[in-house]
């Protein structure tokens, strides 16, 4: 399960700050680790960021048809 990094020591924006906290949240989903086992190839050398901002656009893109 990823960690949350520490924010008290380093001054982010609030909205940095939720970000983060939504991309380890999701990352630490089934959801996410199932899709992540599907596309093992497509995600190589991928940041986690960049993983999680696909994911979720084709989630949301599945969930608009």
């Amino acid at each position: 399960m990823a960690q949350i990094p520490a924010f008290s020591d380093r001054q982010i924006s609030p909205d940095t700050e939720i970000w983060y906290s939504l991309k380890y949240a999701i990352s630490a989903s089934s959801g996410f680790q199932r899709w992540q086992l599907e596309r093992d190839v497509q995600l190589q050398g991928l940041r986690l960021e960049q993983q999680v901002q696909r994911y979720l656009r084709e989630t949301l893109e599945t969930l608009a048809y």
